[in-house]
Order: C-alpha cells, then sequence, then structure tokens
C-alpha cells in the first residue's frame, strides 16, 4: 500500500509479504528515502537523487497508473542495491537531518547509508 502526505511531503510504502515484508518513505522535505527489512531488522537510508527518484507529484501518477493498469510499464522502476557497511544507530544529528517520519520508523535499528 501507499499512503501519500502531500501537505508533509511524505510517501509512506507498505510491503506485506511474509518473509520479504518492508517499510519504506520517502521523505521530500528532508530529501532522504528509509526502508526498513523486517527480515534484516535494519533501516537502510540514501539521499534522493532527483535524477533517479520520481519527484512527489510523478510519484502519485505513477501509483495512479499501477492501481488502474496493472501491466503499465515505467522508465522510473527505482532498484537499489546497498552494499554492507558500518552500521550505527541513530543519533540526535541524524535524526535532525533524516527527519521526524524517518526516525519513527528506524529508531532502535542499525542505519546503514
Amino acid at each position: 500500500t501507499m499512503t501519500i502526505d502531500n501537505d508533509k511531503r511524505i510517501v509512506d510504502v507498505h510491503v506485506r509479504s511474509g518473509l520479504y515484508s518492508s517499510d519504506t518513505i520517502f521523505d521530500y522535505m528532508h530529501g532522504y528515502i528509509a526502508t526498513r527489512l523486517f527480515s534484516r531488522n535494519a533501516c537502510f537510508i540514501m539521499k534522493i537523487k532527483k535524477e533517479y527518484i520520481p519527484d512527489l507529484e510523478e510519484m502519485g501518477r505513477l501509483a495512479f497508473e499501477r492501481q488502474t493498469m496493472n501491466t503499465v510499464y515505467s522508465p522510473y522502476s527505482v532498484w537499489v542495491q546497498f552494499q554492507s557497511g558500518h552500521s550505527r544507530l541513530g543519533r540526535m544529528r541524524d535524526w535532525l537531518v533524516y527527519g521526524k517520519a524517518i526516525e519513527q520508523l528506524c529508531t532502535g535499528l542499525p542505519l546503514y547509508q
């Protein structure tokens, strides 16, 4: 499921798929995306790069297209590969940079950037 909050400029995506379940937040106001993978009990954070990530209005349009036409092709499919690195728990400074929505998603979990 996808929820778009235009006022806060946040997109919240919930994938419920057993072992592969995840929650993802696109925080356009702060410029970050965070994905919480339940199977890994970890949070992955990356900076939004406008050349790869559709803007908020485009995201809503793409979601509507997907909902109404299951076979729609979009060149904006986003695939992200994270390389394992050093994790750390979020510090107060991190949460100021990432924003409240990502803090609520990732508090207490190892963060990978």
